[in-house]
């Protein structure tokens, strides 16, 4: 049975602040997963916010 979505770890993205939780493809390297998504690993989403202001 797979694990419940509220039980598995989260972490605080460094780039947005926003939660996210646990992935199986982060398995071998969660302690060195400091993003959300590519997005926010290159950059785009603060790129984005910039450009609304």
């Amino acid at each position: 049975m797979a694990p419940r979505k509220a039980d598995l770890p989260e972490k605080i993205c460094a780039a947005c602040g926003r939660p996210f939780a646990w992935r199986r493809k982060w398995a071998r390297e969660w302690e060195a997963v400091r993003f959300c998504s590519a997005a926010c690993r290159e950059g785009r989403y603060k790129a984005a916010k910039e450009r609304q202001r």
